[in-house]
């Protein structure tokens, strides 16, 4: 092909053209929808496959791919063989990609369980096509980023699910006593291609990359051995969906805004707060109807609501019914995570030591987001029934008769009680709430094991 190309550090060929500087993106929001950063020029517009296949943007979207792992697409490809795939095939792709006549392969249908107990549809592309759209998401996003709602927190650089979280503390505090809980209807299986296009066309002039996403939308996706078209929707599994999605919900902050709302977006979970249950309808009535003439999408009926915002949750949290209100994890959080810990402390193969090590990778990242909370009181009890799952364990773990009574005396428990304890007919949970297993498996005891300590990381 005549192109000079420069290795990377991980060995891979890629193209040393076109290396000058990338244009700046605007660095504020404007008022509408379709403004694009002032300091680009038309031509450089037009010319943002050439930054899609830049060196630089390249080695950064490899080295994502490669740290989200992820499973294969349709060809089976590891994430392991992208290197040495590209090494051999780069110069083929580049080219495509240059010339508009990139393909990208179907997804790999797969589902995953949902916390509510349903069932989330993902599109898993091909590593190389994962590699593809970093890379244009790279380019993409710090272009149309700048120009979206400042009340959209979801899938944005520096932004995050607690500060939506807050903001919707803010109004609450503020007076705002009634939520409109909006959800929409399988928003990521739904979306209008053509609309999603139509408002991608006013932000990215650039037909090759326009042409790109567009393949990426009507790939179709491998089911049961058969490919089967895609007429809409952008399928989540795929580095490039959540940006695409805030394009298309960009449009319904433009609207909320129009009309003076005060509103938090998180992908397509979106409260708006008013002071009077009858403004929280006229609200709700309004939005349905922009949603389905203006985005072709239906709001779930059994999933939103006009409310109080003490017996809503948005993003996994919910609210006290104070004057100031604070932050508490949502009862429904709670149960999905008394069922995860429930799964982890029923097996009794690993023993107490075994079953701590896998219980504390999921509390750590659990608590890391749910210790955002501000009532400290749920998660010491939290603590304290973990705590008896545990011992309640080591008793099953124990077995019956002298095994049992040995190691409450190795441990420190006396004869008389551990003759007591061992002989007791009660089942193991009432047991696990005794005196003397309490003294065998202490609390100081559990924490050398690594158990955490959830009330430790609440937020107050």
């Amino acid at each position: 092909m005549g192109v000079k190309r420069q290795k990377n550090q991980w060995g891979l060929a890629f193209s040393a053209e076109g290396r000058g500087e990338a244009p700046r993106a605007a660095g504020e929001g404007t008022e509408t929808p379709v403004a694009k950063p002032q300091s680009e020029s038309p031509a450089e517009a037009e010319r943002l496959m050439e930054e899609v296949v830049k060196r630089e943007n390249l080695e950064k979207a490899y080295k994502r791919v490669k740290a989200n792992r992820g499973s294969p697409g349709v060809d089976g490809m590891t994430v392991a063989a992208l290197g040495e795939h590209l090494k051999e095939h780069w110069p083929e792709v580049r080219e495509g990609l240059l010339g508009g006549t990139y393909r990208p392969q179907p997804v790999r249908r797969v589902e995953i369980p949902k916390a509510d107990g349903g069932k989330r549809r993902l599109g898993i592309p091909t590593v190389v096509d994962r590699f593809i759209q970093q890379a244009v998401l790279q380019v993409l996003q710090k272009r149309l980023d700048p120009t979206f709602s400042e009340h959209s927190y979801g899938f944005r650089p520096g932004r995050s699910a607690h500060q939506a979280v807050a903001q919707a503390q803010a109004y609450i505090a503020a007076g705002c006593g009634i939520v409109v809980d909006l959800d929409l209807e399988k928003f990521f299986d739904r979306v209008n291609h053509d609309v999603l296009m139509g408002l991608l066309a006013k932000r990215v002039e650039d037909q090759r990359v326009l042409k790109l996403i567009r393949a990426y939308l009507d790939a179709g996706a491998l089911e049961d051995g058969l490919v089967s078209p895609r007429e809409e929707g952008t399928p989540q599994g795929g580095p490039l969906s959540p940006l695409l999605s805030n394009v298309v919900l960009d449009v319904l902050d433009r609207e909320l805004e129009r009309r003076s709302l005060r509103f938090v977006r998180y992908a397509d979970d979106c409260n708006v707060y008013v002071r009077s249950e009858r403004a929280g309808r006229r609200v709700m009535e309004g939005v349905k109807r922009f949603i389905a003439k203006r985005l072709k999408l239906k709001v779930n009926e059994a999933k939103s609501a006009v409310d109080r915002p003490q017996r809503r949750k948005f993003l996994g949290f919910s609210f006290t019914s104070e004057a100031a209100p604070k932050r508490r994890i949502a009862p429904q959080a709670v149960q999905r995570f008394k069922e995860r810990v429930r799964e982890v402390t029923r097996r009794t193969r690993k023993g107490l030591e075994g079953t701590i090590e896998e219980l504390t990778r999921y509390l750590k990242g659990w608590v890391g987001y749910f210790g955002y909370c501000q009532t400290r009181s749920v998660l010491r009890e939290l603590d304290s029934w973990i705590r008896r799952r545990l011992r309640r364990l080591a008793w099953r773990y124990w077995k019956r008769g002298k095994t049992r009574y040995r190691e409450l005396l190795r441990r420190g428990v006396g004869r008389e009680l551990a003759a007591q304890t061992a002989g007791s007919a009660k089942g193991p949970w009432r047991l696990a709430k005794s005196p003397a297993l309490s003294l065998a498996l202490p609390n100081a005891y559990l924490k050398s094991l690594g158990l955490p300590n959830l009330s430790a990381h609440c937020a107050v």
